[in-house]
């Protein structure tokens, strides 16, 4: 008997509509549409507008659009994981909100967080479910209403980060499809240059915390570009080289979005040529879990059955890892 693999068989992604440009962004902080540019490779971004909306209503058009791909109902989903850190209450999880509001009735659902890293580490966890042999159908969402936890007074983070979230469905292959490998690290030292400083058990919310706007994303930039670059290129080095790997054979690199040096930097490091590396961070910013699978559905039209797909990624905390996917369908069918 073939060994069984989690197979991606669709993907499905989801952008607010409100577009933040570098020229507002220059109206709000001490910057320059140049200056992003230069630093980050980012263009715009967009940002989820409404009262009471959260990441669970990024989350909900995402998994709605792979069921109508893949033309199943929610009821048949098994299990619903969503990566993120910007979840809609401390909680429940995100996972059981979203499968309540499209009619997963039958799933259970739960929430990973780890940051940028966090749709590496869903993805594999489903995985693992679906090998088990339990499970026929995963649903694996990376999203992050970023925007709910950035101080716009900050102009070393407004500049990076988006709203947006995006998945894929998983089920069952025998053919050799689908996740082949992961290298999933993590570094609680990290987090020391990337976190909230309060909110959580160990600084609760007071009126003191939220004057002195402790509930925002901060970040020692240098710091984490340094560390970003050397593991991300670590990890994916890592994948090729277990799985006897060379960049010809890879058909497409999917680095986190959170920097065009980064990116570069990466795919550099494993010799792959930029027409090989996804990139859409121009367009949407940093969307932290939401990077990836982002990618995936931008570029889905042109993927073939059978690509080598690297992922890789870089997290606050740290977390990182990097993935090696063998894609399991053609495509152009569902391109945007």
């Amino acid at each position: 008997m073939n060994k069984l693999t989690a197979a991606i068989t669709a993907v499905g992604g989801y952008v607010p509509d409100y577009v933040l440009t570098n020229q507002e962004l220059e109206k709000l902080v001490d910057t320059t549409d140049e200056w992003i540019l230069t630093r980050t490779g980012i263009s715009e971004r967009r940002i989820l507008k409404g009262e009471g909306r959260g990441t669970s209503d990024l989350c909900v058009p995402v998994a709605l659009e792979i069921c109508k791909k893949r033309g199943i109902s929610p009821e048949e989903i098994d299990l619903l994981i969503v990566a993120t850190v910007t979840p809609d209450m401390t909680f429940p999880a995100t996972a059981n909100v979203v499968t309540d509001k499209i009619g997963a009735k039958n799933a259970f659902g739960f929430d990973i967080s780890a940051a940028c890293s966090g749709f590496l580490y869903a993805l594999d966890t489903g995985a693992r479910f679906i090998e088990s042999g339990r499970y026929k159908k995963v649903m694996v969402i990376g999203g992050d209403k970023m925007s709910s936890i950035i101080d716009y007074t900050d102009r070393t983070t407004c500049i990076i980060f988006g709203d947006g979230a995006a998945g894929v469905l998983l089920e069952p292959n025998t053919e050799g499809y689908g996740v082949i490998d992961s290298v999933l690290k993590s570094d609680g030292h990290g987090r020391e240059y990337l976190h909230m400083k309060a909110g959580g058990s160990m600084k609760p919310a007071t009126m003191e915390t939220v004057t002195n706007r402790e509930h925002f994303v901060y970040q020692e930039g240098k710091m984490v570009f340094k560390y970003a670059v050397a593991n991300m290129a670590d990890a994916a080095n890592s994948v090729l080289e277990r799985n006897h790997l060379k960049a010809e054979d890879i058909a497409w690199l999917v680095p986190h979005q959170a920097n065009k040096r980064i990116i570069s930097a990466t795919s550099q490091y494993i010799n792959l040529p930029d027409e090989k590396v996804m990139i859409n961070i121009h367009r949407y910013g940093n969307t932290t879990a939401g990077t990836i699978p982002l990618c995936l559905w931008d570029y889905e039209k042109q993927l073939k059955k059978g690509d080598n797909i690297i992922m890789a990624a870089f997290g606050g905390g740290f977390t990182w890892g990097s993935s090696y996917i063998k894609w399991a369908y053609d495509g152009a069918q569902f391109g945007k």
